[in-house]
């Protein structure tokens, strides 16, 4: 739920204040968990740790968003972002398995004695290195600096529209769940990527128990097979410049609104993407035996990582792009999805695979991502009609008046407010 009350908020909020405070929430449930002396501490302190961890994630896009400006711009950023995402995140089995190597008398203590070591030496770096993003938020800080050393009615335009802090949380909890029950495209992209984030997860429980009942692997040997996503992730970050490229060109092509590129353009790579992502799982469950060599189930666990990467940086960017200013709530939205598959997908891994076997357990996850397969596919060719009976989506877009333009601009507006009300 954090990615609803703070995700929703970073419109409003100090971001940086809500990436170090979350930080810090962190932090500290890894000491709660790692002392811990019964379970339910454990899932308590877990808790907490998750929902202060997944702030992060959810408001990078934003940051990334406030400092460069450009589409051309924010290509790269985002595209390592989503690198760091995937390869992240498929980066700690074999961490943890490389713990248990070392120490085999206590290993999941150490596990986190690791990770308190490792985070707590960065806040200070955070401390010095982080600065606030938000162009409101920095202009309101410039007008209050601006009163207390003038004495001048001086406020940015963020302060005279600010909200009460109970109110922002409504709309934080509110919109994003009105956006997932009434937005076909907000439904459907959170089941697309929710459930390729799923799979993300599962890995990390069927791979130990396929490759270990395949092929004997041991530990340390399932952990390394468990970058192969990582592998992926890197060639697709390697390949994301080409859709990056092609998304520029529409712009030639939008007749809508010319000169800006179409949105629907950010799911170029997707498509193809859906497909690897929906044949690495059959290839994965199909050749998980002892006659067939280890190498060939691997490599089936990478195309399953490019298929993840190109599903997740294109739900994010085209999100971004199509609801604007109300792309916060939308992939709060999405966020929410996404956390909840990657909690509770891995938990059938054991009895799927056992019960229906490898090959038909893979297959039953193919054909779920290849019914997914088809939102991509349907917005490439109905994409401008969708936008156009979405209420949010037509509110979002830049009408004449600006009333609803983007931030960069707003801002803009407020600086020769404060800027007019410094030179009076």
């Amino acid at each position: 739920m954090s990615e609803m009350v703070v995700g929703g908020r970073t419109d409003r909020v100090l971001t940086a204040s809500s990436y170090f405070g979350a930080y810090i929430i962190f932090v500290l449930s890894l000491f709660g968990t790692c002392f811990a002396h019964n379970y339910a501490t454990i899932i308590v302190t877990r808790f907490i740790g998750g929902g202060g961890s997944s702030v992060a994630i959810n408001i990078v896009g934003g940051s990334i968003a406030d400092i460069w400006k450009t589409d051309a711009a924010r290509s790269l950023p985002m595209s390592i972002f989503g690198f760091t995402s995937v390869a992240g995140i498929a980066l700690g089995p074999f961490v943890g398995s490389v713990i248990l190597q070392i120490n085999k008398t206590d290993p999941w203590r150490w596990v986190f004695y690791i990770q308190i070591i490792f985070n707590a030496a960065l806040i200070p770096v955070f401390w010095l290195i982080l600065k606030e993003t938000r162009g409101d938020v920095i202009l309101a800080k410039r007008a209050k600096k601006l009163r207390k050393k003038t004495g001048k009615e001086i406020y940015a335009q963020s302060e005279l529209d600010k909200q009460s802090t109970i109110e922002q949380v409504k709309i934080s909890c509110y919109r994003p769940i009105k956006m997932l029950s009434t937005e076909p495209v907000v439904t459907f992209f959170t089941l697309w990527v929710s459930f390729a984030w799923g799979i993300l997860f599962l890995f990390f429980s069927s791979v130990v128990q396929t490759f270990e009942a395949s092929y004997g692997f041991g530990v340390l040997q399932t952990g390394l097979v468990q970058l192969a996503i990582s592998v992926g992730a890197v060639i697709a970050t390697v390949i994301n410049p080409i859709q990056d490229r092609l998304y520029l060109q529409s712009a030639k092509r939008n007749t809508e609104n010319p000169g800006k590129p179409i949105p629907e353009a950010r799911l170029y790579f997707s498509v193809p993407g859906s497909l690897l992502f929906t044949a690495g799982l059959f290839w994965y469950g199909w050749t998980c035996r002892p006659n067939i060599h280890w190498i060939v189930p691997t490599i089936a666990v990478a195309v399953v990582g490019i298929g993840i990467y190109s599903i997740y940086v294109g739900v994010v960017n085209y999100l971004t792009d199509a609801y604007e200013k109300f792309a916060a709530s939308a992939l709060s939205a999405a966020s929410l999805g996404r956390n909840s598959f990657g909690a509770f997908l891995p938990l059938a891994a054991q009895p799927l695979f056992r019960n229906l076997g490898y090959g038909w357990a893979g297959s039953l996850l193919g054909f779920i991502g290849l019914a997914l397969s088809l939102v991509p596919v349907v917005l490439l060719f109905k994409g401008p009609k969708i936008r156009a009976r979405s209420p949010f989506m037509r509110e979002a877009g830049h009408d004449e008046g600006g009333e609803a333009r983007d931030d960069a601009d707003h801002a803009g507006d407020e600086e020769s407010k404060v800027q007019g009300g410094q030179d009076e």
